[in-house]
């Protein structure tokens, strides 16, 4: 490595800049996956209850509605804490000032675990006794769907072409740094050292290329997102877009760079020596 140390140091370049962006590209769509995630969260199914019952008989309804398959959580709302609610949000308009607690109902606020099953259990829970009228968004929930299966659509596509291109180039660089070393090849197979003997240094070699490239684009790619994630935080005055902590995925991030960068090192070495062990 050090006897032909521009070589190496241009394979740990390329390997490095090719895994940043593949774990930059990664990362994106990491944080666009929760940031969908987050919206279908949002689009909840409100159950009104209906009004003749009391409190404790309303919070009965709420345990039935558990229950139903697909209900993440049915939070309860009585009147009191809607008129509240609806008054805070009117601010100071006196229009609404005089609304008593009697004028509306006792409701439950519903999360499903899959939006893409919203109309099949919104019947479920319009079938439950004491239930008088659902307020639901199928449409939101058939967009956000949408918009989850073309994003993973597009991220494996992209994810795949950036893998063969970044294959391509550490490939050719590698292929390029052996080039440089036919002439020691083919002097060790000419004194009658074996094809073993001659690939298992430049293995080792392979081996120490993607340990250092990963171990380098990880540090590299966990720096960058932190300063560009603090960066996208301070200029958003209201705090829309949520930028999830590079340690929340330190694990799969530690054991991707390293098994791609050990992989494509020693992968590489060994592919690309082939040809000058034909002597």
């Amino acid at each position: 490595m050090f006897t032909h140390g521009f070589m190496s140091f241009a394979a740990v370049c390329v390997t490095v800049a090719c895994l940043v962006i593949i774990g930059g590209f990664s990362l994106i769509i990491y944080n666009l996956s929760l940031f969908v995630s987050d919206m279908e969260q949002q689009n909840r199914v409100m159950v009104y209850v209906d009004e003749t019952y009391d409190t404790g008989a309303a919070k009965s309804v709420g345990s039935k509605i558990n229950l139903v398959d697909n209900v993440r959580e049915a939070v309860f709302m009585s009147r009191e804490e809607a008129v509240e609610r609806f008054v805070k949000d009117q601010g100071a308009n006196e229009t609404f000032s005089g609304i008593n607690p009697s004028d509306l109902r006792d409701r439950f606020i519903v999360t499903l675990e899959d939006n893409s099953k919203m109309e099949e259990t919104v019947e479920q829970i319009r079938a439950i006794e004491g239930v008088a009228h659902i307020s639901d968004r199928p449409e939101i929930a058939e967009g956000i769907v949408t918009i989850q299966r073309v994003l993973n659509i597009v991220s494996i596509g992209i994810i795949i072409v950036l893998l063969v291109v970044s294959l391509f180039m550490i490939s050719n660089t590698i292929k390029l740094a052996m080039y440089d070393r036919r002439d020691e090849i083919a002097i060790m197979k000419m004194i009658g050292a074996t094809n073993r003997f001659i690939r298992f240094p430049y293995f080792v070699e392979g081996f120490l290329i993607g340990a250092i490239s990963g171990a380098a684009a990880f540090f590299m790619e966990w720096g960058l997102y932190d300063l560009l994630a603090n960066r996208i935080m301070r200029m958003q005055s209201m705090q829309l877009l949520t930028i999830a902590p590079f340690r929340e995925v330190l694990l799969p991030m530690v054991l991707t760079f390293g098994v791609a960068g050990l992989f494509v090192g020693m992968f590489g070495s060994v592919m690309s020596i082939r040809k000058f062990l034909d002597v």
